[in-house]
């Protein structure tokens, strides 16, 4: 034999006696979970680095497999593959897990805050009864998400209630809240996904849609929408939510490690959601966005009408008493900010 051969063949055997190099361990308790925010966002970017952190602190044993951008369809087509195990999780809209949730919509009225301030103090307030509505239709509500104060943005200048009549707006499928104001204002919305409303502005099926200006950016309406009215319309945010069996089959230790790091990579992120809305007013007007400001008299107007939008739903869209407690809340902080002046 030659040499060669003789290498060749010592270093086969060595290599067949070296142990074998244990594979890639699926994690013990794995949850798949989607959302429609688009891989690169923000929202995205602080999710993995949440999953990071739990992979590592429970040594391999908790995992998260993310499939962004609404691959797994829109918060709809996300539930239903939870109730048949497909997915075990997802970052929710308000306006998507709505129809399953109603209480979760109260937030969303139009006009109803002033101030992140404002949103925080109710938020919190709010949080114990979110969670238990929630545990109510199997879901482990993990954080609550942000998209943040939402303007409304059209494909020609809008500054006067005539004006935006005379236009086609949008309305998210299944929001009755945003619908009922709309329609109160005299107003006929055109209800559609939130996939499909770029697609609509590109056809001219809607003109006017209603984004944060961050959210404009990212899902690109901001290639068809160059007016934006400088005053917001309402808030939007949403949760990241489990199954509660596939959660609660969790050791204590795992569930009490995710809710931890839950709290602290999505109050982060809420932080960052805020700077990249503030951000984004720049990046739009470098862009080509005109930024309009309304008449006085709209404004007022459009504030007026959320009491009569308000009693058309409240009850259906929403329980009486989860809007009693929110405007409770609301008023104690205003009161809280009123007497503070005063001193």
């Amino acid at each position: 034999m030659s040499r060669f051969f003789r290498a060749v063949s010592v270093f086969v055997l060595c290599f067949t006696l070296l142990p074998a190099l244990p594979a890639q361990a699926r994690p013990k308790h794995l949850f798949k979970v989607a959302s429609l925010a688009p891989e690169g966002s923000v929202w995205i970017k602080r999710f993995r680095e949440f999953a990071g952190e739990v992979d590592k602190a429970s040594n391999g044993e908790v995992g998260f497999k993310i499939y962004p951008g609404g691959v797994m369809g829109d918060d709809r087509a996300m539930f239903r593959k939870m109730k048949v195990g497909q997915l075990h999780g997802g970052g929710f809209t308000m306006t998507g897990i709505g129809p399953i949730v109603a209480d979760f919509r109260v937030m969303s009225i139009p006009f109803l805050f002033c101030s992140y301030d404002e949103v925080d103090f109710v938020r919190k307030g709010l949080t114990p009864h979110f969670q238990r509505v929630f545990a109510e239709k199997g879901l482990e509500l993990v954080a609550l998400t942000e998209v943040g104060f939402v303007y409304t943005m059209s494909t020609m200048p809008i500054s006067t209630l005539e004006e935006l009549r005379s236009g086609s707006a949008w309305t998210p499928d299944n929001d009755p809240v945003s619908s009922a104001f709309l329609e109160t204002l005299g107003v006929s919305p055109t209800p559609l996904a939130i996939p499909d409303v770029l697609t609509s502005l590109q056809t001219g099926l809607v003109d006017t849609v209603f984004n944060s200006l961050y959210g404009s950016i990212v899902l690109q309406w901001f290639t068809k929408t160059k007016y934006i009215i400088d005053t917001p319309f309402g808030y939007a945010y949403g949760a990241f939510l489990l199954d509660r069996k596939t959660f609660h089959k969790l050791p204590e230790k795992h569930a009490k490690l995710i809710r931890g790091a839950a709290e602290k990579h999505f109050g982060t992120l809420l932080a960052d959601t805020r700077k990249s809305n503030d951000e984004a007013q720049e990046v739009l007007q470098n862009n080509g966005v005109s930024f309009v400001t309304p008449s006085a008299e709209s404004v007022s107007k459009l504030q007026d009408v959320q009491d009569r939008a308000v009693e058309r739903i409240k009850g259906s869209a929403f329980s009486a008493q989860v809007y009693d407690e929110a405007m409770r809340l609301l008023g104690d902080y205003r009161g809280q900010q009123d007497a503070s002046a005063v001193q």
